[in-house]
């Protein structure tokens, strides 16, 4: 049973709290959700010059690299120490990181578990090294996709890989071919499960309120 968790850690606990301090518009979004090595970072709400100036004058940053620039987005290589740190204590019990991005002070992060029991082992790693934990939601997806909800073992199959995959995320991190072709069925295929698996479960939502409303 995979687990789905979302939670916070405050800047100031880990890295690029100054920079955050510096340029309060600013909001970072990780540019790959699931990597091998730190991501580099989508920088936006700010003036270049001022968030490079931020990262001169920021303890944690040891260097950046401007690699692109769009009408109101400037992506960065960052060299921090204390970014990787964390990096690798999100990932020391093999979660995968789905999403990951920061503003207002706050990193937050979107990931996955192989069950609860590695979701707490990463909480205690973050714990143990003062790094205070705001844990806004948890989801088992096998529960929340689960039998009760009349999916056929193919419908379950498929929407679970969309969401471990990023297929659900924006922007999406898969397409739909590239789904079908990781469970080796036709893209025709796929979209027929995924279109019957929302009816079934927008059915299973709304049938309560049906049933109350008679």
């Amino acid at each position: 049973m995979s687990t789905i968790a979302e939670f916070r850690i405050p800047a100031a606990d880990t890295t690029m709290g100054r920079t955050f301090e510096a340029v309060p518009a600013l909001t970072i979004e990780l540019e790959s959700s699931v990597s091998n090595s730190l991501p580099s970072l989508w920088a936006s709400g700010v003036e270049r010059a001022t968030l490079e100036g931020a990262f001169r004058a920021d303890p944690t940053v040891d260097d950046f690299v401007m690699i692109a620039e769009t009408d109101d987005r400037i992506l960065y290589d960052v060299d921090s120490p204390a970014a990787q740190r964390l990096y690798d204590h999100l990932l020391a019990a093999d979660g995968s990181l789905l999403e990951g991005s920061g503003t207002d002070g706050w990193w937050q992060f979107k990931m996955r578990f192989r069950s609860r029991d590695h979701l707490v082992e990463t909480h205690e790693c973050l714990a143990d090294r003062e790094m205070t934990v705001d844990l806004v939601r948890v989801t088992d997806i096998s529960s929340a996709l689960g039998s009760g909800t009349r999916l056929t073992p193919e419908q379950h199959e498929a929407l679970v890989a969309a969401l471990e995959r990023g297929y659900f995320q924006i922007p999406r991190q898969i397409t739909m071919e590239e789904l079908a072709t990781e469970l080796d069925i036709s893209h025709q295929a796929l979209s027929e499960r995924l279109r019957r698996a929302y009816g079934t479960l927008v059915d299973a939502e709304l049938q309560p309120v049906n049933e109350t409303s008679r």
